[in-house]
């Protein structure tokens, strides 16, 4: 029955989006901050249908009395499965936050175009430096503006239960940007695993941990954010495997 779910989702999954991405290409002429909360409405709202009535998945969040009433701020996120990136920027009660993407795929036609027409960052990852420093700019500029910014610490998907080091990049944006962070866990990669094809029900939760305040060492940051991060990951996939027994 779920490989069943799956293949009708992913059907319409890729179906729905290539309809949205040419239905809604009036949007990208529209300033930034319309144009995401259409596409948000339309395509999110879309998304959150299908995943709901032919997967039988939902999102439960945890933990939104640790989000900043006012003033921008950075989510640093755990990164298990594509689900989070369909549904962190779309959420109108983060403010649409930007979110950090490879330059790459704003190449991609039609669909990448919305990462620009949407003002998220596109990392230059032609060296190091450039990487950092395209990061920071991107980050300082939507941060100032009042807009929200998603970093994924860990730079990529990373399976449960596998071990991949924290990046520094968090560090200099941290330093550079003198901005607040709120640490999020969650469990996505129990449903929908990292570069899985089939699915599975379920309710995927997310969880805003406590904020690490502005003007820390960047090293007792880093600490402090890969404790909360993966202390509250570690809690949220135990929790599943005790309800389910």
């Amino acid at each position: 029955m779920n490989a069943l779910r799956s293949i009708v989702f992913n059907i319409f999954f890729f179906g729905g989006s290539l309809f949205w991405s040419i239905a809604l290409l009036w949007t990208l002429v529209l300033p930034k901050e319309k144009c995401t909360r259409i596409v948000s409405y339309f395509y999110g709202g879309y998304i959150t249908l299908i995943e709901k009535y032919i997967l039988g998945l939902k999102l439960e969040i945890k933990g939104f009395e640790n989000i900043p009433k006012t003033g921008a701020y950075i989510i640093a996120a755990k990164h298990q499965s594509a689900f989070e990136t369909l549904k962190l920027p779309y959420m109108k009660s983060l403010g649409y936050p930007a979110i950090i993407l490879k330059k790459e795929l704003t190449y991609i036609p039609i669909y990448g175009w919305y990462f620009s027409g949407m003002g998220q960052i596109a990392i230059d990852r032609g060296s190091h430096k450039e990487s950092l420093d395209s990061i920071v700019k991107g980050c300082q500029k939507n941060l100032s503006a009042g807009r929200s910014v998603i970093i994924f610490p860990q730079g990529t998907r990373t399976a449960i239960g596998a071990q991949k080091p924290y990046k520094a990049g968090i560090a200099k944006v941290y330093r550079d940007t003198n901005a607040l962070i709120v640490p999020m866990a969650l469990n996505s990669g129990l449903f929908w695993g990292r570069n899985a094809f089939f699915k599975k029900p379920g309710t995927i939760t997310f969880e805003f941990l406590p904020p690490i305040p502005p003007g820390l060492p960047p090293l007792q940051m880093m600490e402090q954010l890969e404790k909360a991060i993966e202390d509250g990951t570690d809690g949220l996939v135990a929790g599943v495997g005790k309800s389910a027994n």
